[in-house]
């Protein structure tokens, strides 16, 4: 019933937005009218033509919505020599739902399992049925928790789902078109706008009953234990491969690293840190429903599972990766499909880890020595540049612009930090240390033996003149070449900077720009273009040009470079910027500038503060 409620109710809402475009395109025929009979061609032209454009728009956006095609998504296909295991059982499932079994199956790298059909007209005839599995589950779950997953997937297949999705799939799909194409200005948007929001509202709350129907199939043919289990594991396991992406694999992939496996890894982590895993998921906080959700949380589902009586089922703790014939070699095929390195140079895990650290920890470095060459002027600065400051007295002076209110005393004695990550870089470019992966916890400097080298010790004694002594002898020991450890890279580009905020139409310095604001620094980019396609301009330009390409072109100005920023008012924003070499940069946002998203004035204001504090 909720499959064939939500295709009605897509059906329905989607006539109706049409219809309320139609109902506008009569209130404009009729507008005009009057505009003519009372005022001029002229007048009637200017006002009438943006309602006409965004009416336009919902026509473009159904033309496309009928013309998209639900294609299967990019996977590894796996046939039954390479998942017999995982064939069988989801074969046994299907004949227990009462449903055909999927013509394939596809691996992906995602931690999500789900159905497609390819139908046709709007469901009533099925279609090719594609199961879609994530790896990761394959390392993570059992095979009785896999089960449950499969068998609510299948679920959607005998509650015929997926054959009416494709209603609710291209409903969603021309109003998302539509509603880019109109300006976010124009009066027409604002009506369509509230309508998709009611769209979403309908078709979402369909898709939650479907996935507690769908729960059903999970205890009946898994159990509760594993239904529910499984059901709170995602979320943890979900948690777990962004934190493996984040601390192990993006690092090294901004350093045009690559590891040569990259799901072997992700295995690794789950074996080193599965007692975390576990605390997690027994603390995991459950979160609060909304009426945009398209799943129903956890705890609402739980607590349905415990009202459906479960079938006989012999629990199997076995890990579901013996389904597949060869779960490392499967990876490596699924990354070898979905995982272009490009240029990257591609590494076993332990040489990923010591070069993307080494990377970091020199990127760390060539800050601060950026910033002592501005503040010594010597235009190759290094390790013995900041040495030369703590035994004339001046790391205080120095170091002060690294800690906020810190008196010049305390940010000399705060500055043991980064003087412990300068000497890491000089241990590792001297040849007499490295960085060692390790999977539960931050990767840690070795010597050649293996063993630690802890160097916060001699940081604590290298950034005080009456100590440098004893510092610089235990270095010398140690093999560790100080005037080897120089800036590498002489200033900071936009190369792997993410953009978190544009505007459209600003002056700087009187002439009008479009500002893209990064994590490490802005792009200032000259004659800018009407005013009134601000928004559009800047998405078009974003998708179609590399940031670093545009930051080329352009002009580039790094954070670490502005000294100050005077802000004379919020909104529109206007501002003066104090860059080190002592020139200035006058900023004034004007009342017909256009945001990229409503918050990137927010956040430009946001990193003046934190250049200021």
């Amino acid at each position: 019933m909720a499959a064939t409620y939500r295709a009605l109710a897509s059906v329905v809402m989607l006539i109706g937005f049409y219809v309320v475009a139609l109902l506008q395109l009569a209130a404009v025929a009729a507008l005009g009218v009057w505009l003519f009979s009372h005022t001029n061609a002229v007048v009637t032209g200017k006002l009438l033509i943006p309602l006409v454009i965004a009416l336009g728009a919902v026509a473009v956006g159904l033309w496309k919505a009928i013309r998209t095609r639900n294609e299967p998504a990019p996977g590894l296909i796996l046939g039954e020599r390479e998942a017999p295991g995982l064939w069988a059982i989801v074969r046994e499932l299907a004949g227990a739902v009462g449903t055909r079994a999927p013509d394939e199956i596809r691996l992906v790298p995602e931690v999500n399992a789900a159905v497609g059909e390819q139908s046709r007209l709007l469901g009533l005839v099925g279609g090719r049925r594609t199961l879609y599995v994530g790896l990761p589950l394959l390392q993570a779950l059992r095979i009785d928790q896999l089960r449950s997953v499969l068998a609510h997937e299948l679920g959607h297949y005998s509650g015929s789902h997926t054959r009416l999705g494709g209603v609710a799939y291209r409903g969603r799909l021309a109003i998302e078109e539509t509603i880019e194409r109109i300006s976010p200005r124009n009066p027409i948007g604002l009506v369509f706008k509230g309508y998709a929001k009611l769209y979403l509202m309908v078709d979402n709350a369909a898709s939650r009953r479907q996935e507690l129907e769908a729960d059903r199939s999970s205890v009946l043919l898994a159990g509760h234990q594993a239904a529910t289990s499984a059901l709170r594991t995602l979320p943890v396991l979900d948690a777990a491969w962004g934190f493996y992406m984040r601390r192990y694999v993006e690092p090294g992939w901004s350093a045009d690293l690559a590891p040569d496996d990259l799901f072997g890894g992700f295995g690794q982590l789950l074996q080193a840190r599965r007692d975390e895993l576990a605390e997690l998921r027994e603390n995991a906080p459950e979160r609060a429903a909304s009426r945009w959700d398209t799943h129903p949380p956890i705890g609402v589902r739980v607590a349905a599972m415990a009202d459906v009586p479960a079938g006989t089922v012999v629990p199997d703790d076995r890990p579901a990766g013996l389904l597949l014939a060869d779960l490392a070699a499967t990876g490596r095929q699924l990354q070898a499909l979905v995982v272009d390195p490009g240029r990257r140079q591609v590494l076993p895990w332990p040489q990923f880890t010591a070069a993307a650290v080494a990377a970091s920890v020199q990127q760390q470095a060539d800050g601060v020595y950026r910033a002592a060459g501005r503040f010594t002027g010597t235009p190759q600065p290094g390790l013995s540049t900041v040495l030369e400051l703590v035994r004339a007295g001046r790391l205080g002076e120095f170091a002060e612009q690294f800690f906020g209110n810190a008196t010049r005393k305390e940010a000399a004695v705060h500055f043991a930090g980064p003087m412990e990550t300068l000497l890491d870089n000089a241990a590792v470019r001297s040849g007499r240390a490295s960085w060692r992966l390790s999977w539960t916890g931050p990767a840690e400097l070795v010597d050649p033996a293996g063993e630690p080298c802890d160097l916060a010790e001699v940081a604590a004694l290298a950034v005080s003149p009456q100590t440098l002594d004893e510092a610089l002898a235990r270095l010398a020991a140690l093999g560790i070449d100080l005037a080897g450890a120089t800036v590498v890279q002489q200033r900071v580009t936009a190369r792997h900077a993410d953009v978190i905020g544009a505007l459209a139409n600003i002056k700087i310095d009187g002439r009008e720009h479009d500002v893209l604001v990064l994590d490490n620094g802005l792009i200032l980019m000259a004659d800018a273009g009407k005013s009134s396609e601000g928004t559009k301009r800047l998405t078009a330009l974003l998708g179609a040009t590399p940031v670093a390409e545009l930051a080329a072109r352009h002009t580039f100005l790094p954070y670490e470079e502005i000294t100050s920023v005077e802000v004379t008012k919020q909104v529109p924003v206007k501002a003066q910027l104090t860059l080190h070499d002592g020139r200035t940069v006058a900023m004034q946002e004007l009342y017909a500038s256009e945001l990229l998203e409503k918050r990137s004035r927010d956040t430009l204001l946001k990193v003046f503060q934190r250049i200021n504090d």
